[in-house]
């Protein structure tokens, strides 16, 4: 059974002075599937206080006090219905263990060395993609994903087109790989780009920018030979001009830059997204969500993910921006008419004096 929880706060409250091209955005729904739960992390600090007018509410409850309130969520399910072609599956993924987690657990000053820029992914990390890779396949997710978008950076591209690629490349095939060999001191074998989703970099979905050289890009031109079926050109500037080397972005930039992300999701037209990407960008693009959500609920979303996790989420707009038709409804009777239930019909006859 699927829980739909409605994100009430507008994304004016997570932008700051700086960032007014992100104050508008589309009301979303999130129904996160089960995961692991986690208490929402300190360093983000309580949940934003609720702004004065809200959207309803899909999954909420009331009562006069906590210990009531979960005790009634307890003993009742709120439920709702919404039209499929209103919804949209993302599965979200953050990167395997790259070098610089190894290091950054060790030493916290470690993210400022140069020698991790751009960090690449671990054996362990290799590891943590092949399983994944078996669990996509297993449970379906790899059949009905019809486009794959990436965050351009070294450890995120090679988590993607391992769980997500065409396998093993053979020389010859008329079709470009998505990985060449050993792309990124991976040791690993080139990937196909056949019998898979296109693969989109988007630099919206990037992680924390600045300070930390882990978070720096190369150039797109050095990106484009070592993945060659990588769709690059939503990227505006080759060498990587976002990242500043003495300055970090604030969390509720990064919190804005998130929801701008998820509403250009919303304009593309695929129905089932993988989107591979990292954790700062997840835990506070999904902060956002949750607010008036079972305690349990609002943990499944916002607890931070391990490296390699999956997590597969529901987004659904309500504002009937951007809408599509459905392809599966179907209008019944034709050619139209009156076609009035029996309850209808008896309430319109009248009766006599």
């Amino acid at each position: 059974m699927t829980l739909l929880l409605l994100n009430h706060s507008p994304l004016s409250t997570l932008t700051s002075s700086s960032s007014p091209s992100y104050a508008t955005a589309i009301p979303r729904i999130f129904t996160p599937l089960p995961s692991k739960l986690l208490r929402r992390p300190s360093f983000l600090g309580p949940a934003p206080t609720p702004p004065p007018v809200r959207l309803s509410l899909l999954c909420s409850y009331s009562s006069s006090s906590a210990a009531s309130a979960r005790s009634d969520m307890e003993s009742s399910l709120g439920q709702s219905l919404y039209p499929l072609h209103h919804c949209k599956t993302i599965h979200l993924v953050r990167h395997a263990q790259g070098v610089h987690n190894v290091e950054g657990e060790k030493d916290r000053d470690a993210y400022l060395s140069e020698e991790l820029f751009d960090a690449h992914l671990t054996s362990l990390g290799w590891q943590q993609v092949d399983n994944l890779q078996k669990h996509v396949k297993s449970c379906g997710i790899s059949k009905n994903v019809e486009l794959v978008i990436v965050s351009p950076l070294l450890r995120t591209m090679q988590t993607a087109v391992g769980v997500f690629g065409g396998g093993g490349y053979t020389n010859g095939i008329d079709a470009p790989p998505l990985m060449v060999e050993n792309a990124g001191n991976s040791s690993r074998p080139p990937i196909s780009s056949l019998n898979c989703p296109p693969f989109i970099a988007m630099e919206l979905c990037r992680e924390h920018l600045g300070i930390h050289p882990c978070d720096r890009r190369r150039s797109i031109s050095e990106y484009k030979p070592l993945f060659p079926a990588i769709d690059f050109s939503l990227i505006e500037s080759d060498p990587d001009i976002l990242w500043k080397p003495d300055s970090r972005e604030k969390d509720e930039e990064l919190a804005a830059r998130g929801m701008k992300f998820l509403n250009w999701l919303w304009t593309r037209s695929e129905k089932e997204i993988a989107v591979v990407t990292h954790s700062g960008f997840l835990i506070h693009t999904l902060s956002a969500f949750g607010n008036d959500c079972h305690p349990v609920i609002q943990n499944e979303i916002r607890s931070p993910f391990k490296n390699c996790e999956l997590r597969s989420v529901v987004i659904v707009d309500r504002s009937m921006m951007g809408s599509d038709s459905s392809t599966t409804n179907y209008p019944g009777k034709i050619p139209s008419g009156a076609d009035l239930p029996t309850d209808a019909e008896k309430e319109s006859v009248e009766v006599p004096k």
